[in-house]
């Protein structure tokens, strides 16, 4: 049987710098796959789709809300072709009965333990418009390693500066932000997988230079203190969401190898400035994640976020404009109150209004999204501070002997027993 999994392109965020991470989706939703399938991938970001491809199925994998009109435009014209599509990933849940309209199959829910019987399925005849296991979540212990060797691994550079590899170490989040879709997607209970497990990935992946895309590191303090010991001897180099602001734990994490966090920020207060000064005390940058348009903001307290971001000293902010996703907290509060504006799911890329600010204008907010890149950048640009945290990540490898030099012509061999 031959499936194309596809990952369709978006929009970038305005004034973000130009570059291209690897896709986690798709690399975790093929490890799922029986071997009997024989798959090819393309990421539209890096590579060009060939409509003419011969296939039996065609996966579309689906991860943000302004993916999806490339996703609709792509399976229709394979549909209209007789060939069959299948949807999946999280934009798929957050639009589940929108998805279907431009699908032969819906798949709800993680990969791990359910897709065979999918294919099964396919294979006879008997095709389900829907397959919803959202609630029912696999074994954290059945997750296997993701299948790297489907990617072009050369495409993934910026001017020759190698960048990360994307791997998870838990799914689920107790916490229930107002932005964020997690606990509809994963659930709130935290689910960690086995730490032996996710060391052994860990291990193959032969970048040094990882991105733990876990929700958060800071939900169970004896797991993650556990899981840093272990990555110690690996010499790796990785970035992630929030840690425990705990000495202890940072200092371990540190030690494991952390380079940065990310961390977001939405007021001036001296939580905010501890948090930043904790990192940089145990060498760990910060990257600010900046959400501008929430009710309690005004111009003026933008304004003043933008000095504390810059007095504070922070190594890299990316600031982006509130979006209700749907099925998110805020999404449900705003549509109470009569303030969605849009529902142009291409306008869902965090750089645009789509709703009512409570203390400005849309034009205004859209203003101010602007004043804080370019204000926070004013000394130099987004791409010499991204250029220095690789400086010093560079130093650090030198130091441990984990460096080589990276030749995006040359192309690295991956296997799938060895990703």
């Amino acid at each position: 049987m031959k499936m194309r999994l596809i990952y369709p392109s978006w929009p970038r965020l305005d004034r973000q710098t130009p570059f291209h991470l690897p896709p986690h989706g798709p690399v975790v939703f093929a490890a799922a796959l029986p071997d009997w399938v024989e798959l090819s991938f393309v990421d539209e970001h890096v590579q060009e789709l060939d409509f003419d491809e011969p296939a039996d199925l065609v996966a579309i994998s689906t991860m943000l809300t302004c993916q999806l009109p490339r996703a609709f435009a792509i399976a229709d014209r394979f549909r209209a072709q007789g060939v069959p599509v299948i949807f999946g990933g999280i934009a798929t849940m957050l639009h589940s009965e929108e998805v279907q309209l431009h699908a032969d199959s819906v798949f709800l829910g993680e990969a791990e333990g359910h897709i065979e019987q999918v294919l099964q399925d396919f294979l006879a005849g008997q095709l389900k418009p829907v397959y919803d296991v959202m609630r029912t979540p696999p074994d954290t212990g059945c997750i296997g390693p993701a299948r790297r060797d489907i990617l072009s691994h050369e495409l993934y550079s910026y001017r020759g500066v190698q960048m990360l590899d994307l791997v998870h170490a838990s799914r689920g989040c107790k916490f229930d932000c107002f932005p964020c879709c997690s606990a509809f997607l994963g659930g709130k209970r935290f689910r960690p997988r086995p730490i032996d497990q996710v060391i052994a990935e860990m291990e193959q992946i032969r970048n040094n230079r990882l991105f733990i895309v876990d929700n958060s590191l800071a939900q169970d303090r004896e797991w993650v203190m556990d899981l840093f010991r272990e990555m110690k001897p690996l010499k790796k180099k990785w970035v992630s969401h929030p840690i425990f602001y705990d000495d202890e734990v940072l200092a371990l994490a540190a030690e494991a190898g952390c380079w940065y966090v990310y961390q977001a920020f939405f007021d001036t207060s001296d939580v905010a400035r501890d948090r930043i000064r904790m990192l940089k005390d145990h060498g760990i940058g910060v990257e600010g994640t900046i959400i501008l348009g929430t009710d309690d903001q005004d111009v003026n307290f933008i304004k003043r976020l933008v000095d504390f971001l810059c007095e504070n000293e922070l190594d890299l902010a990316e600031f982006t404009i509130m979006t209700p996703f749907p099925h998110s907290p805020i999404r449900e509060s705003l549509e109470r109150q009569g303030r969605i504006l849009s529902n142009n799911w291409l306008d869902y890329s965090a750089d645009k209004v789509v709703f009512q600010p409570r203390q400005m204008t849309p034009d205004e907010l859209v203003g101010m999204f602007h004043y804080a890149w370019d204000t926070f950048y004013a000394q130099g640009g987004q791409q010499l501070k991204f250029g220095e945290l690789f400086r010093r990540v560079i130093e650090r490898e030198i130091e441990d002997g984990t460096y080589r030099r990276f030749n995006p012509r040359a192309k690295r061999q991956f296997t799938r027993s060895s990703s």
